[in-house]
């Protein structure tokens, strides 16, 4: 790997992770809420701007194909599908909805001062760890309920080129995105001073994940770096354990990105690779960006006095969305952000898990901690 290429490589994963924390603490976007408040507030408005994002990142990846700025297309990391997928999506709906944030929504919130946040993002840590103890046996159900394999998208399986469907799903979503127009439900009044509309926030976000896609091989993706630190901290504590643990010795990163002339290689275990480079970077800026929006908004304020329960579930609801982040494998940025928009069938999968997950969640949440 040059070393020249290296600074810019962190750079541009800084600037798109902060972009990314500033642009969804300004509109709270929060993947979480878009799929709970359909259960919990029988409300599709947030689900809108998710499809927004998705089809607009579909049509922008599409013009970077045909412009030949992706050589590495589907990218990397994503497979042919299987019905861990599935559970795992299932699990994440779950997870998500008792954290009160995904990922990345922990993330940006936990920058803005939310404690039960940072509580969920040492959960995800935890689950990551968990997740290595059952890595052996997870893998071998991916492997028994895996299908289609070699096909990762639609396109691929029915042999025709990603042009057509792309073309044809995003007339039938801009006439659907114009009936939106018309009934004026893509607004909603905002009273705080330097809110962000969602739609703005789902534009400009499709434009970041494009941007990264572009520049490094792979949309954005965070989960790994919570997988490489739990095993940090394991190898610490635990150092013989952690050696026994396989998943720590996996390297699911390693493709050559002709654009920028790098070789990434990487993998969960404690080890300055690909991983840092590509990951580390954009969780920083997420909460850097996040913070800096709260601070410039003088909205930053540390809250701790709120029920234990709703602590104990942030916790448990980080460890589900790291175990699950393992299993499906990936988290709902990956998916949603990245995975849909080629038409990936694991997305697709995930997805159909992550809805009665978020159902389920929902119920857990409104009977037990919200009661």
């Amino acid at each position: 790997m040059s070393d020249h290429i290296i600074p810019i490589i962190l750079l541009i994963g800084l600037l798109l992770g902060a972009g990314s924390g500033f642009i969804m603490h300004r509109a709270d976007f929060c993947v979480s809420g878009m799929f709970r408040d359909i259960f919990l507030l029988k409300s599709f408005f947030k689900l809108r701007m998710l499809m927004l994002l998705v089809v607009t990142s579909m049509l922008l990846f599409e013009a970077a194909r045909q412009a030949g700025l992706l050589p590495l297309y589907p990218f990397p990391l994503i497979g042919s599908p299987s019905l861990a997928n599935l559970i795992g999506g299932l699990l994440f709906g779950i997870g998500m909805v008792l954290a009160g944030g995904c990922v990345v929504g922990t993330l940006y919130k936990m920058g803005a001062g939310s404690v039960p946040s940072m509580v969920a993002f040492f959960g995800l840590i935890a689950g990551s760890a968990m997740y290595a103890e059952l890595h052996p046996w997870w893998g071998s159900i991916v492997r028994r309920t895996g299908f289609f394999t070699g096909e990762i998208t639609v396109p691929q399986l029915f042999g025709i080129d990603p042009f057509f469907p792309v073309l044809m799903v995003s007339i039938i979503s801009i006439w659907y995105f114009y009936r939106v127009y018309r009934s004026n439900g893509w607004v909603r009044a905002t009273y705080a001073d330097g809110a962000m509309q969602q739609w703005q926030a789902a534009l400009m976000l499709a434009v970041i994940g494009t941007i990264s896609y572009v520049t490094v091989g792979v949309p954005l993706g965070i989960t790994t770096a919570y997988a490489k630190i739990a095993g940090y901290c394991e190898s610490l504590l635990f150092p013989e354990h952690f050696q026994s643990l396989s998943y720590f010795k996996l390297l699911p990163v390693n493709y050559f990105h002709a654009l920028s002339g790098i070789q990434f290689v990487g993998g969960p275990g404690p080890k300055l690779d690909a991983i840092v480079l590509l990951q580390f970077p954009v969780v920083a800026g997420i909460v850097i960006g996040s913070a800096s929006s709260a601070l410039l908004l003088k909205e930053f304020k540390i809250f701790v006095d709120l029920p234990l329960r709703q602590y104990i579930s942030a916790f448990i609801g980080g460890i589900i969305m790291g175990l699950a982040s393992r299993m499906a494998p990936a988290c709902n940025v990956w998916h949603l952000f990245g995975g849909l928009p080629i038409m990936a069938m694991q997305s697709i999968l995930f997805v159909a898990g992550i809805i009665p997950g978020a159902w389920l969640g929902t119920l857990f949440l409104t009977r037990l901690v919200l009661r």
